[in-house]
């Protein structure tokens, strides 16, 4: 049975461009990166959400991209970032010119999601519960 460590999950992301990737994860979504790791296999930029990591994998040798976007592909098809002051995040991030996915709606009573993709097309969600 799986014991949990932490009250949360990690995500590693293989990029392609790592300064986009970089300057959009730190500067535009505003996370602070926590680490840089050098592994055998490339580098690991880490960032910190909550308790969760954001890890962007630049690496040594770039594998195949698979098809982005919401319901393109099977397995993993998006990230959840849970937030509060999601009316003020969306705001922010339309005046640095991202654009949505799915603009700000509300899903059912005391839910709202607001969806974009990053530079190289993963899928994020934002979502605020009251």
């Amino acid at each position: 049975m799986l014991q949990a460590a932490k009250d949360s999950i990690d995500v590693g992301i293989f990029v392609k461009d790592i300064r986009t990737m970089l300057n959009f994860y730190q500067d535009t979504l505003g996370l602070p990166k926590t680490e840089e790791v050098p592994t055998s296999f490339g580098t690991i930029h880490r960032f910190r959400h909550g308790t969760s990591d954001i890890k962007l994998m630049d690496p040594k040798t770039s594998p195949a991209a698979a098809p982005n976007g919401f319901g393109k592909r099977l397995g993993i098809g998006y990230i959840t970032f849970v937030v509060t002051g999601l009316t003020d995040l969306c705001a922010d991030l339309s005046n640095k010119a991202v654009k949505f996915t799915i603009p700000e709606t509300e899903i059912r009573p005391g839910t709202r999601i607001a969806m974009i993709q990053d530079p190289e097309g993963n899928v994020l969600e934002f979502v605020e519960r009251s």
